[in-house]
């Protein structure tokens, strides 16, 4: 009890009737009855309904009272009448009579409405942040936020976990994403980079000795924007843990993901064991390494049925002569389907960029035929090769799409989601995690024609070192997974290499020599050239997880003061430029675009 409040606006119930009360919030809402004013008075906990009566000498006082004024009130506390009850409300039975008040800030005319979910302008929530905070959804995603921070780190220090915290200025290295470079006032011309993630400390920590580590690690990447990635910085639950095999990590993190989701979500999980999925066949069955498992449509490739002498399409089979792959997609049961849901996904198609999907529904008249515009092309024996192939029925339908891999693989990963939504096909109650494992060690660059890591370079590659065969680099698979869930990717990880000679020889085949390794990553080949522990981690961003747990669509609902599409703090003013007294003490100077 402090002179503010005795109680909470979420605290009094039926028992505290008659008690004298004071409480301290905002003014959420008001209702004007002619004689009875009625206020909602709102803190951090909950709503109290609060009354006066006209006669009162402060009824004048807060029928003036803007919206987000903070008041204290001072009344005794009475049960509401029968049949005014509101059970949306914990203080729904009980109201407050008010005998005075006192005025503790005067709120100005909002410019966004507290009151009620509607919808905003962005750039106006963001500006008002701390007003937008005040709203019941975006106030309970950031307790959301806490809370799940909190149990997390219970649930390591269960796991024999310990939490450290690894530094912020730190040096550039080439992790994928671009650096936030900070210029050094006693290095002049030299720069720290803010990093893209703590990869390289958490490995230093485990050559240090120590055996589990975790940290929930502010993360530093100029990249744009998502639904599902915020510009600028982001937190991740980094783990790393020493003598430990993939089945290890996943072990942990399983059992992390269940507790969790089980402690914060009404919604099932769709396994207790989570599937592992090759890359390989991810990007087959689903088009993608991230996908949704609530969905049950799959992706069949059926570009050998294409060079068929009783199939006559002859578009998709000169297509197929030149290398593209022909990829396509079962629906169960939608032969009564109207013409127009085919037509309209086809359009959809066209629409993402691609060229649309062919499709024909597989029918059983005298012999087995096919309905639809490109029906015709397949005769009956080709169209029992597809019905085996993709386990079809009479009276599917399938959908094919044509083009380079990485095409193909892109539009019927976007139709499997889009047919599966018109369809009403996916679980919205439920949760389905996945892993992806066996991802190649390098990829080629399609622009420059060059070897290039697919995923993270400190990475060890599979199978017998004694026996890789380096001159194919493509065949190399690695020990690296995604953990995957609803179609997010939660958390890319990896067992490390801890083999200074092989870490050599890797970067060496992605265009790296020694010398560069040696000068991008001095302080790891040191430490792992004095007896490194075979070790391994992952590390599931924290923004996404409570995305999932609150079910929102976008990262910015779940993050108490994001920056926007273009990386700028509204709210702060940030970036912002700097006065020439401090680029003098950095050594800077700005020079201006011109424009040609």
């Amino acid at each position: 009890m402090n002179k503010y409040r005795s109680h909470n606006c979420s605290e009094l119930t039926e028992t505290d009737s008659g008690k004298k009360v004071y409480l301290s919030g905002w003014l959420h809402r008001k209702r004007d009855h002619g004689n009875l004013l009625f206020i909602d008075l709102r803190d951090h906990f909950g709503i109290t309904q609060c009354v006066i009566e006209n006669e009162n000498k402060y009824f004048k006082t807060l029928e003036s009272l803007k919206p987000e004024s903070v008041i204290k009130i001072y009344g005794n506390v009475v049960k509401r009448e029968s049949g005014t009850e509101n059970k949306d409300l914990k203080t729904g039975k009980i109201e407050i009579n008010i005998h005075n008040i006192e005025t503790l800030s005067e709120a100005k005319d909002l410019p966004m409405p507290v009151f009620g979910e509607q919808e905003y302008p962005e750039d106006i929530r963001l500006k008002y942040r701390f007003l937008d905070l005040r709203r019941n959804q975006m106030h309970k995603n950031i307790i959301l936020r806490s809370k799940v921070i909190s149990f997390i780190r219970n649930e390591m220090s269960k796991l024999d976990f310990l939490e450290f915290q690894t530094p912020i200025l730190t040096s550039s290295s080439p992790e994928g994403a671009r650096d936030f470079l900070v210029p050094s006032r006693l290095n002049p011309g030299k720069f720290y980079a803010l990093p893209q993630a703590p990869q390289q400390f958490k490995q230093l920590i485990m050559v240090s000795g120590f055996d589990k580590y975790f940290q929930i690690a502010p993360c530093f990447r100029d990249e744009d924007a998502r639904a599902d990635r915020s510009p600028g910085e982001f937190y991740q639950l980094d783990i790393e843990m020493s003598f430990v095999e993939q089945e290890n990590i996943f072990e942990v993190v399983e059992t992390l993901m269940i507790n969790l989701f089980k402690n914060f979500s009404s919604k099932e999980l769709m396994f207790k064991k989570f599937p592992r999925i090759s890359y390989e066949e991810a990007m087959i069955k689903y088009g993608s390494d991230k996908p949704d498992l609530r969905n049950p449509l799959l992706i069949y490739d059926l570009t050998d049925i294409f060079t068929r002498e009783d199939v006559t399409f002859d578009i998709f089979k000169r297509l197929v002569h030149s290398g593209s792959k022909v990829r396509c997609i079962v629906t169960k049961s939608t032969k009564d389907k109207p013409r127009s849901f085919f037509d309209n996904i086809d359009k959809w198609a066209k629409e993402q960029g691609a060229s649309g999907l062919a499709y024909f529904t597989i029918e059983n008249g005298n012999e087995i035929s096919a309905k639809g515009p490109v029906g015709k092309f397949f005769k009956q024996e080709a169209l029992k090769e597809i019905m085996k192939l993709t386990s079809a029925q009479i009276g599917d339908s399938i959908f094919f799409a044509c083009g380079k891999i990485n095409d193909v693989e892109k539009i019927t990963s976007l139709a499997r989601e889009k047919i599966a939504r018109d369809l009403k096909l996916i679980d919205e109650n439920k949760f389905a995690f996945c892993w992806i494992v066996d991802y190649p060690m390098f990829e080629m660059d399609e622009l420059n024609k060059k070897i290039q890591f697919s995923h993270n370079p400190f990475s060890m590659p599979q199978g017998d070192i004694e026996k890789i065969n380096f001159n194919k680099p493509l065949e190399i698979k690695a020990y690296q997974y995604d953990i995957v869930c609803n179609g997010i990717e939660l958390s890319s990880g990896a067992i490390r290499n801890h083999i200074p000679e092989l870490m050599y020889k890797l970067f060496s085949i992605a265009g790296y020599e020694k010398a560069k390794v040696d000068e991008k990553f001095s302080g790891m080949i040191n430490a792992l050239s004095y007896g490194a522990p075979p070790h391994g981690g992952i590390a599931p961003g924290i923004d996404r997880i409570v995305m999932l747990l609150a079910n929102e669509k976008n990262i910015r609902e779940v993050t108490l003061f994001p920056l926007n599409q273009n990386a700028q703090d509204l709210l702060m003013g940030a970036p912002s430029e700097v006065d020439e007294k401090q680029l003098k003490e950095l050594d800077l100077k700005i020079t201006k675009k011109i424009n040609s």
